[in-house]
């Protein structure tokens, strides 16, 4: 495995050898979500690149840049042994300068959701993701479901920027109670990694009532709600594909999503359906 912390370098690394290119972008602390990703990199493509860059531009004032979880000489050795080719691992200073060029998120969307408690989160998120795949020049970069919110911006700024590159969603890895692997759980003591199961249990309620032909969003959300009372709801929407509200559920075009505060740890969550 190679391992490349100049975007330069990265960028003629990758130009001089001609092969079909997956690319992971990551913040490192990386769990079997992150090999998930990984693994459907690999199989699709010649060469595949991960990059660990925990990105200041998205995170918030107060917010825990300082404390993210960082585990670099782990993350190499899961590299390695997952058949990573190239792994980049810049500074922040590789990556912004003083003056920059602004990507911004769309008005609407990314200020909805997780976005509206976040002002200004999707703009760093696109921001670095712009930037990663112009270094990279990948076939192909692979995302997690988990962050469908991102996901779905990512996948429109590709398209409307017009970028040769093909966005690859890949499915939620879930722990063995049920909840979604991320690097923040981490944070969270005993009693909280309980009380935060409520978050899968609330939507698997929702795909019971579904199975039931219960369609009506309203009440779907209620019987959720329900069921994560007394956590702190950020939100819980049911959505179409294209991140609009719908009424009923659509089957084979939704997604639930949820985020919730556990302690002080957001989490998200969300099922396709």
């Amino acid at each position: 495995m190679k391992i490349i912390s100049n975007p330069l370098a990265l960028q003629q690394h990758v130009k001089n050898i001609d092969k079909t290119v997956g690319f992971v972008p990551t913040m490192g602390a990386l769990h079997e979500g992150h090999i998930a990703l990984i693994r459907e990199a690999k199989k699709e493509n010649e060469l595949v690149v991960v990059s660990i860059f925990v990105n200041p531009t998205q995170f918030l004032a107060g917010e825990d840049l300082k404390k993210y979880p960082k585990k670099e000489e782990a993350d190499k050795k899961i590299c390695e042994l997952a058949g990573v080719d190239v792994l980049f691992l810049p500074q922040a200073k590789d990556i912004y300068t003083q003056d920059e060029v602004k990507i911004c998120a769309p008005n609407v969307r990314g200020y909805v959701l997780e976005g509206a408690t976040r002002p200004g989160h999707f703009s760093g998120v696109l921001t670095v993701v712009m930037k990663l795949l112009n270094i990279v020049s990948p076939s192909r970069a692979y995302f997690g479901k988990k962050d469908a919110q991102q996901l779905h911006l990512i996948s429109a700024m590709v398209q409307q920027f017009f970028m040769s590159v093909e966005i690859i969603p890949v499915n939620i890895v879930r722990d063995s109670d049920g909840l979604a692997l991320s690097s923040r759980n981490v944070y969270l003591s005993s009693k909280q990694r309980v009380e935060a199961l409520k978050i899968p249990k609330s939507l698997y309620t929702a795909s019971q009532l579904i199975g039931k032909n219960i369609l009506n969003t309203v009440q779907i959300k209620e019987a959720m709600k329900q069921i994560l009372a007394p956590l702190h709801v950020e939100y819980v929407e049911i959505l179409n594909r294209d991140f609009e509200v719908i009424k009923e559920v659509e089957l084979g075009n939704t997604i639930i999503l949820v985020e919730v505060i556990v302690g002080q740890t957001r989490l998200l969550d969300n099922i396709w359906l």
